[in-house]
């Protein structure tokens, strides 16, 4: 066996990030769409230009999302990775799956035992893996993934916490921090927060949680954020295209 190396959704989704300074990144949770909504998301992401689509959900799934994977495939031909709320979301009919481990928490279950869990289904499956520092970022309240995880996040006031934490990330040998606000939260997080972070680690940065705005989503891109992700506006019919041009338009300022 070899040591892992950059897979090709890897590849495509830094390469999409060089191109146009940042990457949009679509999310869709299987809980919350039917297949046929799932398939006409889809095929808006592809029309507008989106990076990719990210699938999964930060609670345990309710039904199988066998449908609504097909339904995917069907409609765009954007790379499906996975964004697990845990191992029992694996599916076989993904090009890649974000590795979490959720370094803001000090839960075993978050940080290894998950992952430990998903690791051969991943390997024997042939999914690319993507290790991903989750760093979890801003108020409990807000955040589906604090009540589900029962984590503390990080304070979005004080970036030194969330910077010492993404500097582990790079020494653990990661890809990628992930700086999340919270699925459904109400607020995004702050720009200097994100600029702090993407001047203090060698890794790209992703953002997500509470961007409901293209002007949002424009001023993560400019902090240095090289991967936004939106998902619940598109729930409630927020338009796509308006988003993936704001942050592929975005001038980054790090």
């Amino acid at each position: 066996m070899t040591a892992a190396k950059a897979g090709p959704v890897w590849e495509r989704l830094l390469e999409a990030a060089r191109r146009h300074g940042s990457a949009h990144l679509v999310l869709i949770d299987p809980d919350r769409v039917t297949p046929e909504r799932a398939a006409s998301l889809a095929a808006e992401c592809e029309a507008a230009s989106a990076d990719a689509i990210l699938f999964g959900s930060s609670t345990p799934l309710t039904r199988d999302p066998t449908e609504i994977l097909r339904a995917l495939r069907r409609s765009a031909r954007l790379p499906v990775i996975l964004f697990p709320g845990g191992a029992d979301q694996l599916h076989r009919d993904l090009d890649a799956v974000l590795f979490l481990s959720l370094l803001s928490g000090r839960d075993p279950r978050f940080l290894i035992e998950e992952q430990l869990r998903a690791a051969p289904r991943v390997l024997e499956w042939g999914i690319e893996s993507i290790p991903t520092a989750y760093l979890l970022v801003g108020s409990a309240e807000q955040s589906a993934v604090a009540r589900v995880t029962g984590t503390t996040p990080l304070p979005a006031d004080r970036p030194d916490a969330a910077v010492t934490h993404a500097q582990a990330a790079a020494c653990l040998g990661m890809s990628l921090v992930y700086l999340e606000g919270g699925s459904g939260s109400k607020t995004t997080l702050p720009p200097e927060l994100v600029r702090a972070v993407a001047r203090a680690t060698p890794l790209p940065v992703a953002v997500g949680g509470g961007v409901r705005e293209p002007a949002d989503a424009a001023a993560l891109a400019a902090a240095g954020a090289q991967f936004v992700v939106t998902g619940t506006v598109h729930e409630q019919g927020g338009a796509v295209r308006p988003f993936t041009e704001a942050v592929h338009g975005a001038a980054v300022q790090v």
